[in-house]
């Protein structure tokens, strides 16, 4: 019983690694990285700070779906962030990924 439960949550180890990374690979895929950095301000926010302001609201997923899809602009300083050519899917996997980034 020890080995199946120690399989188990390897393997759910493992699929949340494959995910993340998948996540991460999108996000080089739509160029969030040419502006976005995990832990460090670029041009805009880094995802670790756009998490920890949003990540306790409840419609934390819905807004930064709005700001990917659409823009924003003085969200983060006077530097707009443009509308992002991404299916809602897409948008959806971004951000909730970039809630994840605490």
């Amino acid at each position: 019983m020890k080995t199946l439960v120690s399989v188990l949550l390897a393997c759910a180890a493992a699929t949340v690694t494959v995910q993340a990374q998948a996540n991460a690979d999108l996000a080089k895929a739509k160029n969030c990285m040419g502006c976005h950095a995990l832990d460090k301000k670029v041009i805009g926010p880094a995802f670790r700070d756009v998490a920890a302001k949003y990540g306790a609201q409840k419609d934390a997923q819905a807004r930064l779906v709005a700001s990917i899809t659409k823009g924003s602009t003085g969200t983060w300083g006077p530097m707009a962030m443009p509308p992002n050519a991404v299916s809602n899917d897409e948008a959806q996997t971004l951000a909730k990924w970039v809630l994840a980034q605490k």
